[in-house]
């Protein structure tokens, strides 16, 4: 079987790798994948949002699978293209990626279908949302509609932050803006593989969104996350699944945009119950690190039998896998490319390339979130030890990292 990876970051790694344990693989490809990918795939220079070019090279090389890593191709149809040129692809047509790629479109179907989340109200301009923060006060979350990389939310607690982020969204011409009431309570993340109304969960990970200790600073992609999560126990996984996932799942078949792919839950345990902080349309990052490492069953039969609408019962191991986010400084707002990282070779875990490059024969960051550093222990205590033990292997001037990775479920 030959294995398509379309991306370059660590989720991409991860679902590389997880395909690279496979029996049945005996090619990976990844396009245009990272220098941890290229150890055991073949890396291809075709950029994630090359459509046309990533149909061309899966139909001249006769791909048996195509996943898909980032939104962004999503969001351009390239399942729609590939389906159109008889390609075997696992991933959201653009339709159903609407999900992710419009935050109004995710909350206008939640509300419909009664699928818990926060209360809200959309605007498309900049008198109308201030005037609902006035009304509503702090503390309030404002969400860009549009695809934002992880970023363009704001969680603020003063009414100077408030106004800052609607200045900021409303000077992107033709921007909405999502404001939703403020949530507390404990946050996790709940993937699934998906096919239609076949909904199969996947083990829930906790991420860690603030770029500082103590969640502190601003939201990022994530800054590190661990699998599995204790606080979350199997009732409440059952209430996510039959209150919030499941019902999405048959709420976007009923709307005409059935949902084939990673169906990602951003969910929070709150005092009524739980609630839905976002929908994604694909694996998380950085929680595909942790929570592929410890599939035990083969990911080739579990895609291509959900594809069939033949669930398989998925085989986990009960280790414990911590991941830590080394990213650029300055992260979120800018990323650091360049810069020699050294060390990888006396870390003991397994590290994820995010946004990594080869320059001069060195290996250098190239992103904003540069490499996750993972670990794989009996309990949380140990893979945190683990994990912080090789981030201090691994040297690089120009990268900062949270001291505090699953420090709030010890």
């Amino acid at each position: 079987m030959k294995v398509l990876v379309i991306g370059k970051g660590g989720r991409e790694h991860a679902i590389a790798d997880a395909f690279h344990r496979s029996r049945r693989v005996t090619k990976i490809y990844a396009a245009p994948g990272n220098p941890g990918m290229a150890e055991f795939a073949q890396c291809v220079d075709i950029a994630a949002e090359n459509v046309a070019e990533l149909v061309r090279f899966a139909k001249a090389t006769a791909i048996d699978l195509t996943v898909v890593g980032p939104e962004a191709s999503l969001a351009l149809g390239i399942v729609d293209a590939f389906q159109n040129a008889g390609l075997k692809i696992f991933g959201p047509t653009q339709a159903a990626a609407q999900i992710e790629s419009s935050k109004d479109f995710a909350k206008s179907l939640m509300r419909k279908y009664g699928i818990p989340t926060a209360a809200y109200q959309t605007f498309a301009n900049f008198d109308d949302a201030w005037g609902y923060v006035q009304k509503q006060g702090v503390p309030i979350v404002i969400k860009e509609d549009g695809l934002k990389a992880g970023k363009g939310v704001s969680v603020v607690h003063t009414m100077d932050d408030a106004l800052a982020a609607l200045k900021a969204a409303f000077a992107i011409a033709d921007n909405k803006v999502v404001i939703e009431e403020y949530l507390s309570g404990f946050e996790f993340s709940l993937i699934c593989f998906v096919c239609d109304d076949v909904v199969l969960p996947m083990e829930i990970a906790q991420d860690h969104k603030c770029a500082y200790d103590n969640d502190q600073g601003p939201n990022t992609g994530g800054m590190g996350v661990y699998s599995p999560v204790k606080t979350i126990t199997s009732e409440m996984v059952d209430e996510a699944m039959n209150q919030i996932m499941i019902p999405a799942a048959k709420a976007m078949v009923k709307e005409g945009y059935p949902f084939t792919g990673f169906l990602y839950g951003g969910l929070m345990v709150t005092e009524s119950g739980i609630k839905t902080i976002e929908f994604n349309a694909r694996l998380g990052d950085p929680e595909a690190e942790v929570i592929l490492p410890r599939l035990k069953t083969d990911i080739a039969d579990v895609i291509e039998n959900i594809l069939c609408h033949q669930p398989t019962t998925l085989e986990w191991d009960s280790q414990v896998v911590l991941g830590v986010v080394m990213a650029s400084a300055g992260y979120p707002k800018s990323a650091t490319k360049g810069a020699r990282i050294t060390g990888l070779d006396q870390v003991k875990g397994k590290v994820f390339h995010m946004g990594t490059a080869i320059c001069d024969g060195q290996l250098v960051s190239d992103g904003g979130r540069v490499l996750l550093v993972s670990a794989k222990a009996p309990t949380l205590q140990a893979a945190y030890e683990n994990a912080y033990a090789d981030v201090a292997r691994i040297q690089c001037d120009a990268l900062f990292y949270r001291h505090d990775i699953g420090k709030k479920d010890m």
